[in-house]
């Protein structure tokens, strides 16, 4: 039996978690950092304040009983050149802590790769990495409204190339902004999406598309101008909501019309949200994370790390 431990310290979430690769099962534990009412985030530097208190109680409480071979832990946001925040320097230097003791030097990614393999895992479709055929993901979060073609890689397991993106602000971004203008509490998506499913109307925006990338900075105002005359919370949570899924669904569309795959996958925090998932579900033969492995986890990088090892194929 190996034990893989993965480690991730992403903007939003301290995660911890142990994959056994003789079953593939898992055991996480993750604590999101915490964040003033009315405010939309943290700034780097609290951030890393935040991960250095937690992180320590997120890895005891998954390595209990464990043995630990291997260590998967992410360093950056994306592959990208340049990518870099320093909240993931936590992640990264536990990692380093803890193979130098055991004797394993730890295997880094980004957390976008995390996602992805999370979100093919918790799918079944892992077996898209040895199809030999592309596959479009999208990595959609409060970082992030990514449309990439994938492809299994022997060295980086999930070879990414952006074909499409927000051009201003993200998904999640969108979706924050928006449930904080209606008095929610940030993290606001899953507050938001019930908020939603309380209204009686149906929105079918058209979203604003420059090639494969898209603009969300429309819908926001569309928001604000809502709730200036008067209308209420729940129909402007849904129009946010039906404009995420429109953007998306048109994105998706745009990439299939130029690109042959072998599958889509759907990961990030903002496809844990049903009612964005199940109507681009009800549109496409795709796949999409259980919500647990939607939102930040670090699954997807102990599987990295099990990649390289060769410890599963």
């Amino acid at each position: 039996m190996a034990d893989v431990l993965g480690i991730d310290t992403s903007n939003y979430t301290t995660s911890a978690a142990v994959l056994d690769t003789d079953d593939l099962s898992f055991v996480q534990c993750k604590q999101l950092l915490p964040v003033k009412p009315g405010e939309k985030g943290l700034r780097q530097s609290d951030a890393v304040f935040h991960h250095t208190k937690q992180l320590p109680e997120m890895i005891s409480s998954v390595v209990k009983g464990k043995s630990i071979k291997a260590i998967g832990v992410s360093v950056k946001p994306r592959l990208a050149e340049g990518s870099y925040m320093p909240c993931f320097l936590v992640g990264e230097g536990a990692a380093d802590s803890i193979g130098s003791v055991i004797g394993a030097e730890p295997d880094k990614t980004s957390h976008q790769v995390g996602h992805i393999l999370a979100a093919l895992y918790s799918s079944q479709r892992l077996d898209l990495l040895r199809s030999g055929r592309p596959f479009l993901a999208f990595h959609v979060s409060g970082g992030t409204t990514d449309m990439l073609l994938c492809n299994g890689d022997r060295r980086e397991i999930v070879a990414c190339k952006t074909i499409g993106a927000s051009l201003d602000l993200k998904a999640g971004q969108l979706i924050d902004r928006t449930g904080l203008m209606l008095g929610l509490k940030f993290p606001c998506g899953a507050e938001l999406e019930k908020l939603a499913l309380q209204s009686n109307k149906e929105y079918y925006p058209k979203p604003v598309i420059k090639g494969l990338d898209c603009c969300l900075s429309g819908i926001e105002n569309k928001c604000k101008d809502m709730l200036a005359a008067g209308e209420e919370p729940c129909d402007i949570a849904m129009f946010c909501l039906c404009s995420v899924y429109s953007a998306i669904r048109a994105m998706t569309r745009a990439a299939l019309d130029i690109s042959d795959v072998s599958g889509i996958v759907y990961a990030g925090g903002v496809m844990s949200d049903k009612l964005i998932a199940e109507r681009l579900a009800a549109e496409f033969d795709a796949d999409f994370a259980a919500p647990d492995l939607s939102c930040d986890n670090a699954v997807g990088v102990a599987l990295f790390s099990a990649f390289r090892k060769g410890l599963i194929r």
